[in-house]
């Protein structure tokens, strides 16, 4: 299942960071730059878990907290340059499952929203983000797949759908969640263009597209990427 998290920054670089980065871990990422935009995004969208910056161009992210809070159980994570210990406990006791201060890693901020989520009963797991099997490599964060040690060129979808299935790579992943994921919810009954991109991944991935050994399968179900070899975040590169 994927998570839908909503991110409300008005600084656009640190926007544009950690959507790609949150992107990259498989959750599906809806940005807000104002209060107002994230108060109409969270009134009209269905959310799992909310990054919220306070500071905002028109008001205070506490408005927006507030107004979670008052709605329904959702984990809100606070991210602020605000450190006062005061202003911590004040977002704490509002509501906000956790208070993140600025500057702050990505890998910290993605393991306190696996906390966040799984102190509501969701359970994630860091995801695959580099996989290697025999002569293919995949690091996502650098969007480079290489076969044979030579760059391999995918299309936007190819990557797409072939980042899908790292992030869960040894578990089948089913039609509809690919389509949902890769091409969006309104696509899930077009199968026809797994099977065409599919296509198109074995033949550049795999020594004989006819008799896949990496990219398999699932008859009626879905699709899985074969598991790594034992060490997937060795080195991509041969050195």
């Amino acid at each position: 299942m994927t998570m839908r998290v909503l991110l409300v920054e008005d600084d656009a670089e640190l926007r544009r960071t950690l959507r790609d980065a949150l992107a990259l871990e498989g959750y599906e990422m809806l940005t807000a730059a104002s209060l107002s935009e994230g108060l109409a995004l969270a009134a009209n969208a269905t959310l799992d878990l909310v990054v919220l910056d306070l500071g905002l161009p028109d008001g205070d992210g506490e408005s927006l907290l507030a107004a979670l809070c008052r709605r329904e159980s959702l984990p809100v994570l606070v991210i602020s340059a605000r450190q006062a210990e005061g202003q911590k406990i004040r977002m704490l006791d509002a509501g906000a499952d956790d208070y993140l201060v600025k500057p702050f890693g990505v890998g910290e901020l993605l393991a306190r929203m696996r906390v966040a989520l799984r102190h509501r009963g969701t359970r994630v797991s860091a995801a695959l983000t580099a996989y290697r099997r025999g002569a293919v490599h995949v690091d996502l964060a650098a969007q480079r797949v290489h076969r044979d040690g030579e760059a391999v060129h995918l299309t936007p979808t190819e990557f797409k759908l072939l980042a899908r299935l790292v992030r869960s790579a040894g578990q089948v992943v089913t039609h509809r969640q690919l389509l949902a994921d890769v091409w969006g919810a309104e696509f899930v009954e077009h199968t026809q263009y797994l099977r065409l991109y599919m296509g198109q991944l074995r033949a550049k991935l795999e020594a004989d597209p006819a008799e896949p050994r990496l990219l398999l399968t699932d008859p009626g179900v879905g699709y899985r990427l074969a598991e790594p070899d034992e060490d997937p975040a060795a080195p991509l590169m041969p050195s």
